[in-house]
């Protein structure tokens, strides 16, 4: 009797229960430090503003001397930012002040210069009477010196960095980028930009999932085309060890076929296999394993097929080592055609969103089809065993983007 297929979830669960975050730590600049997971808190080495500072162009003045009707001051200077005021605002005078310049000693208020009118040149008009305080950033306003700022395992973003930028810092502690090795294999492959010759194709798969890779978080290592021979194979897995790679990703020769070598080859090497099959379409000859700390995951070859499976396990998988939170593409979508029933594998098909929410498949779904898979921007989820679904009816689908 065949052992039941496992479901989506249930193999993904077995991936990830083998996950380790991972412990290494680097320094890294923080002009390359986007989308890295913080290591240590990001604790302030400055006060900002480092003195109360005017928030707009204007005059400095004392809130006391201005009357309901206004005051005509005497201006005792000026001040820009990036210069400290050598004289102080007195009573009945005052001083010229532009954004981000210190407030003179004796000053509470800064008034925009649009509620003021110059009278000669040591003269000033106050129009409006201001409140003690205004358009003044107090010192410490933003943060202070030994405050935390950005919390351990915060991913930086440019707004995390502007932080880390600002309160004195140049470089930060992160968590060591996961290393994922990509192998592709077949003996009809040539490299991209060779011209295939008769019964070759151009290696296209392995693209995309270096390019996935990349786009959550990992440093790649890309070990080229094996051909369908156990040495080929035997010595990209020698290289992927040899770069401390915390995943191996192969692409295609996972099945069971008399070229299909990956299987084999790997668990003469030691591999503990997981599972390698799933209740998937496209998708179906999915291999999870372990070699040694390196987990292994073997995608089928045709390209809509290993890049679905590499949606729904590489990329989790490589954010879990990563320390990343995992990304949410699931989304609630409408029908914009008939489905039919679908059977005992779940069913990921390509799909277009449109401006109303309407998820139209295409009329095939072959899982050979580059271009179909390109145009694609989201997947229609069809769960096992689902009855037929009329236009208008809601469907659950996952975006690509």
């Amino acid at each position: 009797m065949a052992t039941p297929l496992l479901s989506v979830e249930e193999a993904r669960e077995i991936l990830l229960s083998h996950a380790r975050t991972a412990s290494a730590v680097e320094s890294a600049p923080l002009d390359e430090a986007d989308g890295r997971v913080l290591a240590e808190d990001i604790v302030s080495r400055i006060t900002q503003p480092p003195f109360s500072a005017s928030a707009m162009d204007g005059y400095a003045v004392r809130a006391a001397d201005i009357g309901p009707h206004g005051a005509e001051l005497s201006l005792v200077g000026e001040v820009a930012a990036g210069a400290m005021p050598d004289i102080a605002v007195t009573p009945g005078t005052a001083m010229r002040i532009f954004t981000g310049a210190p407030v003179p000693e004796g000053a509470d208020s800064v008034v925009m210069q649009e509620n003021t009118e110059t009278r000669g040149d040591r003269r000033v008009f106050i129009a409006t009477a201001p409140e003690a305080g205004a358009n003044i950033r107090k010192a410490g306003q933003d943060f202070k010196a030994g405050d935390v700022l950005l919390k351990r395992g915060r991913t930086l973003d440019a707004r995390a960095l502007s932080v880390a930028a600002a309160c004195g810092h140049g470089h930060v502690r992160v968590l060591r980028r996961p290393r994922v090795a990509i192998l592709a294999t077949g003996n009809e492959l040539v490299s991209p930009g060779t011209l295939p010759g008769p019964g070759q194709i151009s290696a296209s798969g392995n693209i995309a999932i270096l390019a996935l890779a990349r786009a959550n978080g990992a440093e790649t290592i890309d070990l080229g085309i094996a051909r369908d021979r156990e040495e080929d194979i035997q010595d990209a897995v020698e290289r992927a060890r040899r770069a401390d790679a915390d995943i191996l990703i192969t692409i295609g020769g996972a099945s069971v076929g008399d070229h299909d070598l990956i299987q084999p080859t790997l668990s003469g090497l030691g591999m503990a296999l997981d599972f390698w099959k799933v209740a998937m379409r496209p998708g179906k000859p999915l291999m999870v394993g372990r070699l040694d700390e390196m987990q292994v995951l073997g995608l089928p070859g045709n390209p809509a097929s290993s890049f679905v499976c590499a949606l729904l396990f590489a990329e989790p998988l490589i954010r879990r080592i990563g320390g990343l939170k995992a990304r949410e593409r699931q989304r609630q979508a409408i029908a914009g055609h008939a489905l039919e029933a679908n059977g005992p594998r779940q069913h990921y098909m390509r799909a277009r969103l449109s401006a109303d929410g309407r998820a139209e498949t295409f009329e095939s779904q072959d899982s050979s089809l580059q271009v179909t898979l390109a145009e694609a921007d989201c997947l229609i989820v069809r769960p096992p065993h689902a009855e037929a679904a009329e236009a208008g009816e809601p469907v659950a689908i996952m975006l690509l983007g």
